[in-house]
């Protein structure tokens, strides 16, 4: 199997141990770095001459630096490749300049759907420092959407049911295996408005919370967001939270992204400042799964 020059982890990108030591069956040179890079300079420095990189979700890869790096072959994306769109590499940049880029799917989802019903049983109960009514509630019979019914999506989906909620969702497509399953579907404006719990499941930079949206939800309710940073114009959820005091925002250290400072203010946020998708069992398929792409690619080009 052909092998690369030089690969370089821009960052930390999460994989374990052994896949780090496994990255130096495939090039002449690795070299792994774990902070993240503070400017597209710092990337560019550290990719230098590299054919192969590789970056978390946490860091963009822009039209700037690919073409700065004339070596790169190859971008592997330790993190979810959705679409273009929601994607922190600049995919047309890389194909014009015949990059390949991959990346992977479906290795954090189980650690997500846990903190999301941990997190909402914690809240109903009282178990934590806030409880959401006075009076301390079970799943069964609470109403909860869910906007965007991937794979995380469905996971909770499917989570809440089990424990008896009224499961609904909203998706720019309808999704008859869910239907079937009893998760019902709802206009966004209408789910907004019957849902106790509203969920986010959605693709990175998707943004279908605006003022208008909030305005629907009202007050006495839960927003959770499990996306890569917000899923809401900031403003319109800053407003929502100040006008409806019994109203709470959860997120997790990923849902949180730079919007520490703006949000520390408010006493119905309630941020775990953590990855929730990650765990020892996460991070074994996340890495096999970088492996296999670049096992993928250079059995490709030996073809």
């Amino acid at each position: 199997m052909e092998k690369f020059r030089k690969i370089v982890s821009i960052e930390d990108v999460l994989i374990s141990c052994d896949a780090e030591k496994l990255l130096h069956n495939y090039a002449d040179t690795v070299e792994l770095y774990k902070d993240a890079p503070a400017s597209d300079d710092e990337i560019i420095r550290r990719i230098d001459d590299a054919d192969c990189v590789l970056v978390s979700f946490r860091t963009h890869i822009s039209r700037h630096v690919i073409e700065s790096c004339r070596h790169i072959r190859y971008i592997g994306m330790c993190c979810t490749l959705y679409d273009m769109n929601s994607c922190n590499v600049d995919i047309q940049a890389a194909e014009e300049h015949g990059i390949t880029v991959y990346g992977v799917r479906d290795y954090g989802d189980e650690g997500v759907v846990e903190y999301v019903i941990s997190e909402t049983v914690r809240f109903l109960h009282g178990f934590g420092e806030n409880q959401w009514r006075p009076q301390k509630y079970e799943l069964g019979g609470i109403s909860v959407g869910i906007i965007g019914l991937g794979t995380t999506g469905r996971m909770c989906a499917d989570a809440f049911r089990f424990f008896g909620s009224d499961v609904y969702y909203f998706s720019r497509s309808r999704k008859p295996d869910a239907e079937q399953a009893g998760i019902h579907y709802l206009g966004l404006h209408d789910l907004l408005k019957r849902c106790d719990i509203v969920l986010t499941t959605l693709p990175r930079n998707t943004c279908l919370l605006m003022k208008e949206e909030f305005k629907m939800l009202g007050n006495g309710k839960i927003l959770m967001n499990t996306s890569i940073g917000p899923t809401f114009d900031v403003a319109a959820l800053k407003q929502w939270l100040e006008d409806n005091p019994d109203s709470f925002y959860f997120c997790d250290g990923t849902g949180m992204g730079t919007l520490h400072d703006e949000l520390a203010a408010y006493r119905n946020v309630v941020w775990t400042p953590v990855t929730a998708g990650r765990s020892a069992q996460s991070t074994e398929r996340l890495s096999k799964k970088v492996i296999a792409n670049i096992e993928h690619f250079l059995s490709e080009i030996k073809e």
